[in-house]
């Protein structure tokens, strides 16, 4: 196996290679005067399995259509000089929430970035809770794997559980098959009784619009709310405050992605979401240090879902 990261910055890769075992092998990447890149390897990959880590979350420094590029680029470059398989892990999947059209003309983003990677020879993608699963399988005819967030949050399942009544909750129609997939997965792990809610919501051209309107049975519980994605936190500040009058004790917002977007800062500070759970796919550079938001927030790292995930491909690749 050969284990690259494109990310110098990245905790989350080196802490990846530990786990496995493995050495992040060398590359170079020069940057030129007018903004062009060229990224190659310096071992050989000919003959190699290779896993790519590659996280496709806009900044600090660069966008996520630049890391993309980059990405797919390496990819090709392994190909060209011979790479056996190349496998892009991708934890964070930029363009997934574009998975459909909504609008006249619309682009379905999600299928033209499945098709780059297939391009420029791309074997297999392994990527952390896209925002639609089954869009995300059919958008790609190369190999996908897909690996669920809440396996992440089950490391710390029974902190997050405590005591008392408990119910898993989803903060718009779109995510409820997550939500129940986690809530069956709990009851298994804690041994005890999960309810389920639901929470109305509706979006176009951006605004966000919801009637507090709970579908499930939170009284008194504790709620663990639970979404792909953390963006502004509209969305997850309406769904407290709904869950909060329809009776619930506390809830705890959990997401993948933690992208935290202005008013992200402002928003999740709201009293009504007592703490804020994600994983390391995405570092949380945009939140203040001191800020409130900071102070009650949880990063559960995804590097052992990962890790496992590539140890079975690679012990499955024949040779």
């Amino acid at each position: 196996m050969l284990f690259f990261s494109l990310d110098p910055e990245s905790k989350f890769a080196p802490a990846l290679a530990a786990d496995l075992d493995e050495t992040v092998q060398p590359h170079e990447e020069r940057v030129f005067e007018d903004g062009e890149r060229k990224v190659r390897p310096l071992v050989d990959p000919r003959g190699d399995d290779v896993y790519v880590v590659g996280s496709l979350h806009g900044g600090p420094q660069d966008s996520p259509d630049d890391k993309l590029l980059r990405l797919l680029m390496f990819v090709a470059t392994l190909r060209d000089h011979g790479a056996a398989r190349v496998t892009a892990v991708v934890p964070y999947l930029a363009y997934a929430r574009k998975d459909r059209r909504t609008k006249p003309f619309d682009p379905v983003a999600q299928r033209y970035v499945a098709q780059l990677f297939e391009a420029l020879g791309c074997d297999q993608v392994i990527t952390l809770e896209a925002h639609n699963v089954a869009a995300f399988q059919n958008a790609f005819r190369c190999t996908t794997l897909h690996l669920e967030a809440h396996r992440v949050f089950d490391a710390v399942a029974r902190e997050l559980a405590g005591e008392g009544p408990l119910a898993v909750a989803s903060p718009d129609p779109g995510g409820v098959k997550r939500a129940q997939l986690w809530r069956e997965s709990l009851e298994q792990h804690l041994a005890r009784p999960v309810g389920f809610a639901m929470i109305d919501k509706r979006r176009s051209a951006g605004l966000v619009t919801s009637s507090n309107l709970v579908a499930g049975e939170v009284d008194g519980a504790r709620v663990l709310l639970f979404d792909d994605l953390i963006a502004s936190g509209e969305t997850m500040k309406r769904a407290a405050v709904a869950l909060r009058l329809a009776g619930a004790r506390e809830v705890i917002a959990l997401a993948a992605h933690g992208l935290f977007i202005h008013p992200a800062s402002d928003t999740l500070a709201d009293t009504h979401i007592s703490s804020v759970v994600v994983t390391d796919s995405v570092p949380p550079f945009r939140l203040p240090p001191d800020g409130p938001v900071s102070l009650k927030l949880r990063v559960v790292s995804a590097v052992p879902v990962f890790a496992r995930a590539i140890r079975d491909c690679h012990d499955a690749w024949p040779r």
